[in-house]
Formats: structure tokens, C-alpha cells, sequence
């Protein structure tokens, strides 16, 4: 059995004199303690040792994707019979010699152990190649395959990028905090030139020149400030409110004056210097969102190569990783753009688009940053952050006009977008359901009225005696007369008999007529008053004192009055006294009285229009 041994010097090929060896695996590495030992187990039978780096690197690369080069094919063709087993360290690399030169290949647990020991003991193995070339060609082989494997280029060194972008939002900040302390220092002597000047940078040249404000008339500002401007400068500090400092106060001033412009030209050419290096290492990221917002994703990222593993979502909403947790911890909306809010496209785009817009953003600048990123360098330019810019440009113009309906998507997409949409029913109007015939609601109810009109008709037949008629008028009079006869008759016993028999005379009249009936008659009682005052004031003339009576018990309207309980007391002996006859009639005027005295709760005041029954 043959052993393939793979090195940074090139390809070495051992023949294996003991295999029972490697069925007790664990006592392998006993057997590789020492030269002599490991002679007597495995022998070199040939090297083939690498020409240059080149050739090294081009191996190393297609063993570690299981492939076969030219220098490995050439040993296992000139030195490797097809009878012969091949033990090998990878399985791909098994099959791929199997499937070119039908050579059974061996790739197991205890290959893996007998390369182990093998590797301990490649010095005294290997012969004619001393230690310290090997350590060599291990080590620039190692750099080689990480350049190979990086794509890596000393032009994209993205850490320059990190720190200039980290530097200038500082010198931003300082400058920012000296000019506001210039101000407020010089107000104290010049109050009006801050109102008068609202660039910092003139601000701070003119104090520079200026000096004193008294020096105003002698000194020429149209380097600085424009004829306008000057004119203003100098009739303000003629009529100054300031205080007046002193010489050293003023020297102090303008020697801050001079760092705050030392800083700003240097903050000017760093500014070109990150727009140079971004333009080298990312142009097509910087064409698209701009040097600086460029700048500040990469620092964001940490690095190119980490931006461009970035997914479209993320270089959306980089930038703003507090409020998206913020937004899933509370639930509530997530935000739609970080850094890339400050890019041009996002920025000229409305309200309503900058969502949408900063979503197609983020998409192809994650195209844009993996071409940058991984692309080579002879290959990379400008083309492909220019179409994409166009195309954006395009789309924003066609939102921005609102004839955007769909941008992109095959008919099949757009079948099933059409299908999960909401299809509301339209609902049209019959005109075959419109009828002017009353419903059966209606017809019930006109059935009942002529009911009550028939029972009334017999009543008034019954009741009617044909007699005086009198007018409405004077049933008022005789409404009084009649309750203060009323009042008598209570205090007199000997009547109560006679009023009892007329209660229950007329409780048997109203008894049969429901509680829907009386207040179906109280809603037409302009139809029902005459006749009914009629039989009322025809029987009142038999008997005055019993209809008074009557009326304090039982109104039209279905109402059951209060009575006073000495009033009920002097009721209920005169019946008993009463003979039997009489008692059985006046039953349910007694029931009728006592429904009066439970309801005593219930105060009702009379209306004109309602006459007793």
C-alpha cells in the first residue's frame, strides 16, 4: 500500500511495509517515536519537490477543492501502478485519482492517524532538504494561498477609509465648539458682528483682521467681505454696545481665530484625501451613495469585505440599530433607512417615496459593494454604479410623477399579486323589492283599532240614554260639583253601598279591555272624547255622588289614582255591612281600589283634556 504525502516543498509518496500496524491505531504513534522506528513501518519512495511558488500555490488551491493538478498527476502516473491502493488524506481527492486513473484510494480514521505520526517524523523522512528552506516555502506558500483566497489587494486597504471618516466627524465637532466659544468671547466687545455675519468662517477672518472694533474706519475688509457687508461692519462699530477689553483679551481671541482656520484647511484636505481613497477602493459605492455616507457605512461595517456580506436589509437600516430594537421591544413601526438617509437619491425623493427609494438603494449598493469588494482589480470600474445610479434616477422620477404602478415582475407575479387581493362585492338595487302594499305589521294593527272601535260602538249602545245632551263646558262645573259631592259622600256611610254597586257596574265594563287598548285609545282620543263625554255626562245625572266617587279611582287614560287610607277603611265596612248580593258584584271594584292603593307610589297630575269613566 502507497501513501500520498502532501507538503509545501511538493509531493512525497511513502510506501507502507507493515500494515497490520494500523489496525491498533491506538498504539500508532508509539511506533514514530524514533528515526529507526518509523524506518522499520513506512519507507519514502519518491519527491517530487515544487519549482517555484507559483506551481505551489496552483496545487495547494486545487487540492483544497478536491481537484487535481498537473505536477500531482504526472507523480501518480509515473510512480503509482494501477494494482497499487492509494491511501490519501481527502475523500474528494480519492475519488477524483479513482475516476481518472481507476486506482483504489483509501481515505479512513486511521489514514488520517498514519499521516499524523508521518508529519512528526517528515524531516528524518525526507532527505537532502533542510529544515530552514521548508519553514520558507511553508510561510510564502502561506501568504500566497491568503492572497489567493482573499483577493487581496494593497490598494483596497479599507482601515485608511475608517479612520479619515472617523477623524473628520471629530475635527467637525472641535471646530464646531471653538467657533461657538469666538463668538460668545468677541460678543462681549462686538455684539453686532455676530448678528451682521453668519458664516463662521468670515466670521472668524474678520475678527482676525478687524482686532478692535475701533479699528473698523482704518482697516479694508473687501478681501473678506463684500462691499454690502463691509458698509454694515463698519457703521455697527461706531455705535457699538460692547464693552471694552483689553490688548492681551484681544491677542487671545485671535490666536484662537487662527487654530479654528488652521483646523478647517486641514479638515479640507482630508476631505479630498477620503474622497481619493474611496474612489480607489469603492467606486462604484461611493458613485452611488457619495463619499462621505460611503465613508460612514464601511466604518459602520468595520471593513469592505463585511459590507459586502451584508445583506440589502441590514445596509438599509444600518445606522439605526438602537431604534429598530428599540421599535421590536415596544411594537412598534420599524424605521426604514439609517445611514443611507443622507444620500443624495433619498434625499431628493418626497415624503412618500423616501421608504421605497431607500430600499432600492440599499439593494444595489450591496451589488455594488461585493463587485467592489471581490471583483478584480483590473475589471473593477465606474460602469456598473452609473447604470445602476441611472436606473435609480429613473425610478424616483417615475414615482415622483405617480405612473409607477408596478417596476419590475413577470406576468406570473403579477397574477398572483391580483389574487390575494380584497375583491369587494357590488351589491345592486332591485327595484322589483319596491312595494306600496302595507306589510302584515299594518295590517294587524288596523284590524285591532276596528276591534276597539266595535267594542266602544256597544258600549255607547249600552250606556246611552236618550236624554239632555249637554255641552263640554259645563262638565267642568260639574267635574268640581261632583268631586265635592264626592268628598261628602265618603264622610256619609250610608251612600257607600250605592257607590259600590256603580264601581262594580263599570270595573265589569272595563275589565275585558287589555293595557294595548288603552293606550292605543289615549293616541286617538281627539277621535274617541265626544262620545265618550256624552255617555258620561248622560249617566251622571242618576247618580252625581257615585261618578265622583269613580273618578278617583279609574281615569280615561288607564291611570289609578291615590286615595287617603281613612278613605279605604270607610270603603271596605260600608261593603261588608252591604248585603251579600251586592258584595259579589262589587268585587272587582274592591280589586280595582286595592290596584289603586298599590300603585300610591306613583303621582300622576291629571290633564285637562281626560274625563273620568
Amino acid at each position: 500500500m502507497l501513501v500520498l504525502f502532501e507538503t509545501s516543498a511538493g509531493y512525497a509518496i511513502f510506501k507502507l511495509l507493515d500494515e497490520n500496524k494500523l489496525k491498533n491505531v491506538s498504539d500508532l504513534y508509539s511506533h514514530f517515536e524514533s528515526p529507526e522506528a518509523t524506518s522499520k513501518i513506512i519507507k519514502l519512495k519518491h519527491f517530487q519537490k515544487f519549482d517555484d511558488t507559483t506551481e505551489a500555490l496552483a496545487s495547494a488551491a486545487s487540492l483544497i477543492e478536491g481537484k487535481l493538478c498537473k505536477s500531482l498527476k504526472k507523480v501518480i502516473k509515473s510512480h503509482v501502478n494501477s494494482s497499487d491502493s492509494l491511501m490519501v488524506a481527502d475523500p474528494k481527492l480519492g475519488a477524483a485519482i479513482k475516476e481518472k486513473f481507476n486506482i483504489s484510494c483509501v481515505s479512513s480514521s486511521s489514514a488520517a492517524d498514519l499521516l499524523r505520526c508521518i508529519r512528526s517524523q517528515f524531516e528524518n523522512l525526507l532527505v537532502g532538504l533542510p529544515k530552514k528552506d521548508l519553514t520558507a516555502m511553508s510561510l510564502g506558500l502561506a501568504h500566497s494561498l491568503s492572497r489567493y483566497k482573499l483577493k487581496f489587494s494593497p490598494d483596497k486597504i479599507d482601515t485608511m477609509i475608517v479612520q479619515a471618516i472617523g477623524l473628520l466627524d471629530e475635527l467637525d465637532k472641535e471646530v464646531n465648539n471653538y467657533i461657538m466659544r469666538c463668538r460668545e468671547w468677541y460678543g462681549w466687545h462686538f455684539p453686532e458682528l455676530g448678528k451682521i455675519l453668519t458664516d463662521n468662517l468670515e466670521y472668524v477672518k474678520t475678527i482676525k483682521t478687524l482686532g478692535m472694533r475701533e479699528n473698523a474706519k482704518s482697516i479694508d475688509l473687501s478681501s473678506i467681505l463684500n462691499p454690502a457687508l463691509e458698509d454694515q461692519v463698519k457703521t455697527a462699530a461706531e455705535i457699538s454696545m460692547g464693552t471694552e477689553i483689553a490688548d492681551d483679551d484681544i491677542q487671545h481671541i485671535v490666536q484662537m481665530c487662527d487654530e479654528i482656520l488652521d483646523i478647517s484647511t486641514y479638515r479640507t484636505s482630508l476631505s479630498d484625501y477620503l474622497k481619493s481613497r474611496m474612489m480607489a477602493v469603492a467606486p462604484n459605492v461611493t458613485v452611488l451613495l457619495g463619499d462621505l455616507v460611503g465613508a460612514r457605512m464601511l466604518a459602520q461595517g468595520g471593513s469592505l469585505v463585511n459590507v459586502a456580506k451584508m445583506p440589502a436589509s441590514t445596509i438599509q437600516l444600518c445606522g439605526a440599530e438602537k431604534a429598530l430594537f428599540r421599535a421590536l421591544k415596544k411594537k412598534h413601526d420599524t424605521p426604514k433607512y439609517g445611514l443611507i438617509y443622507h444620500s443624495s437619491l433619498v434625499g431628493r425623493a418626497t415624503a412618500k417615496v423616501k421608504g421605497r427609494m431607500s430600499r432600492m438603494l440599499a439593494a444595489k449598493v450591496a451589488l455594488a459593494a461585493r463587485f467592489d469588494a471581490f471583483g478584480e482589480s483590473e475589471t473593477i470600474n465606474l460602469d456598473l454604479g452609473t447604470n445602476h445610479l441611472a436606473n435609480l434616477e429613473y425610478k424616483l422620477r417615475l414615482m415622483e410623477e405617480g405612473s409607477m404602478t408596478r417596476i419590475s415582475g413577470t406576468a406570473k407575479a403579477k397574477a398572483k399579486f391580483e389574487k390575494y387581493q380584497v375583491k369587494r362585492e357590488i351589491v345592486q338595487y332591485s327595484a322589483a323589492a319596491d312595494s306600496t302594499i302595507p306589510s302584515n305589521k299594518r295590517k294587524i294593527e288596523d284590524a285591532d283599532i276596528k276591534e276597539e272601535y266595535s267594542e266602544k260602538a256597544i258600549l255607547k249602545d249600552i250606556k246611552q240614554e236618550p236624554d239632555v245632551q249637554q255641552p263640554p263646558k259645563k262638565k267642568k262645573k260639574k267635574n268640581k260639583e261632583q268631586t265635592n259631592g264626592a268628598d261628602k259622600s265618603v264622610n256619609n256611610g250610608a251612600d257607600i253601598s250605592v257607590k259600590s254597586e256603580q264601581e262594580s257596574i263599570l270595573t265589569e265594563e272595563q275589565t275585558p279591555k287589555s293595557k294595548k287598548k288603552k293606550k292605543r285609545e289615549l293616541q286617538e282620543e281627539p277621535v274617541e272624547d265626544e262620545p265618550i263625554v256624552e255617555n258620561v255626562t248622560k249617566k251622571k245625572k242618576k247618580s252625581v255622588v257615585d261618578d265622583t266617587s269613580i273618578t278617583e279611582v279609574v281615569t280615561e287614560s288607564g291611570k289609578k289614582k291615590k286615595k287617603n287610607k281613612s278613605q279605604v277603611e270607610e270603603e271596605t265596612e260600608a261593603i261588608e255591612n252591604s248585603p251579600k248580593k251586592k258584595k259579589k258584584k262589587s268585587i272587582v271594584a274592591d280589586t280595582s281600589v286595592g290596584e289603586a292603593v298599590s300603585e300610591s307610589g306613583k303621582k300622576k297630575k291629571k290633564k285637562k283634556g281626560q274625563q273620568s269613566i
